[in-house]
């Protein structure tokens, strides 16, 4: 009887690591590996051997840093999309992606399933489960998490230690962590008690606010219809581009997020993450976007950029609804192009100047100066309009509510 041929999303942190050898133990399968680099650096340090150590048939390494940032991560930049106005989402953005390159894999290999190492009460499962039934319904997805006997990390490192399988995890610094270009995640271990400051060995991209120079750091960055093209007066490749503001960033303790967010699944869970690239570029994108929107577009543009972030937090990027936006996003951001200048001082990011040749900023409309251009005279009229209604609702209700009192104390009488 032939063998059942199962891709694993692989990353070579413990859970996938254990995985691969559950699978040969659990399913008599051949377990092939799928790992994708999205930018991260550390994590994909010796994987290959990994894998193979771990009992892995064949290994594939693919690299998506180029797709991600064009196709992930800058629709995402565009449509201002911060779960919960914070968390620029970079683990959420880059699951389905992952998934695609799984079943990319998956089929032509053969396989008649594919797994992963995301947890039971966490989102990364619906989000790889969900992307794969929208790309490939004939493939069955089977989830170790939530079916094997392990309770604890602590089990799953002595399972590795049983099997000769290397892990960075230890019982002194137990950190599930997932990087990539956009964002590092941390959790578990004392990151669990909201109660608790995060330790500073659970960083590892950026420097404490306290520890970062003394001086600001200043960046320009360019954008062309709402995409950064350029740093410093320097077109660069929008890779580069994003490991530079990274470096520097960092550098300077920008980008260190700790939150206690809702979870898919309906719990609430408390994140540490670092994303100084993500931190500037959506900062300054959005002080560019006050330059070149109107007022009503940026206000609405605000619901969707909510909307839009849901979508890719709840694992549903491959939705007619995600393209849609898309077409209205895109549309808005024919304009968002300029250079934002910002300020970089340990761990804050201030606005330090902003210009664009859509700007809808008019200085002889906004000074108070002999220049003044604004017609003052006209405001009377306009605002006799606009408090128009609540004028004529409020006259009217006082005039009933005189009657009524007038009723009442003649029934009194």
């Amino acid at each position: 009887m032939k063998k059942e041929k199962i891709a694993v999303a692989y990353s070579g942190g413990l859970d996938t690591s254990v995985i691969v050898k559950w699978l040969q133990e659990n399913y008599d399968a051949e377990v092939i590996t799928v790992t994708g680099n999205l930018g991260q650096k550390k994590e994909l340090v010796g994987v290959p051997e990994k894998a193979y150590k771990s009992g892995a048939k064949k290994v594939f390494m693919q690299d998506l840093t180029h797709e991600f940032v064009h196709e992930y991560i800058f629709p995402a930049l565009k449509a201002g999309a911060l779960y919960e106005h914070t968390y620029p989402m970079a683990t959420s953005l880059g699951r389905p992606l992952l998934a695609k390159a799984l079943v990319e894999v998956a089929k032509r290999e053969k396989c008649t399933a594919v797994a992963h190492g995301c947890t039971g009460k966490g989102n990364d499962q619906v989000r790889f489960e969900v992307s794969v039934m929208a790309l490939a319904p004939e493939l069955k997805v089977i989830a170790p998490l939530r079916e094997w006997e392990f309770k604890s990390r602590e089990e799953e490192i002595a399972y590795c230690e049983k099997h000769g399988i290397p892990v960075k995890a230890t019982k002194a610094s137990p950190y599930s962590i997932d990087e990539n270009i956009w964002g590092t995640s941390i959790e578990c271990g004392i990151l669990e008690d909201p109660m608790e400051v995060a330790p500073e060995d659970a960083y590892t991209r950026t420097v404490s606010p306290q520890n970062a120079p003394n001086k600001p750091a200043y960046v320009t960055i360019e954008f062309k219809s709402g995409v950064p093209v350029g740093l410093n007066e320097k077109k660069m490749d929008a890779v580069a581009l994003i490991d530079k503001l990274n470096e520097i960033g960092g550098a300077n303790g920008i980008g260190r997020l700790d939150l206690v967010e809702n979870r898919l699944v309906g719990i609430k869970s408390r994140e540490v993450y670092e994303a100084p690239a993500a931190t500037i570029l959506h900062f300054a994108h959005r002080e560019l976007e006050r330059l070149t929107l109107d007022k009503e577009v940026m206000h609405y543009k605000a619901k969707l950029s909510n909307d839009y972030a849901d979508i890719i937090y709840n694992g549903t990027w491959f939705s007619p609804l995600r393209k849609a936006l898309d077409g209205f996003v895109n549309e808005t951001q024919k304009n968002v192009t300029g250079l934002v200048k910002v300020k970089l001082y340990k761990g804050n990011v201030e606005v330090a100047g902003r210009t664009s040749p859509y700007s809808l900023y008019d200085m002889k409309l906004a000074t108070y100066t002999v220049e003044d251009t604004f017609d003052h005279k006209a405001s009377e009229g306009f605002i006799k309009i606009y408090g128009l209604p609540l004028k004529t609702y409020n006259q009217v209700n006082k005039e009933k509510f005189a009657k009524v009192k007038k009723a009442l104390k003649r029934k009194k009488k």
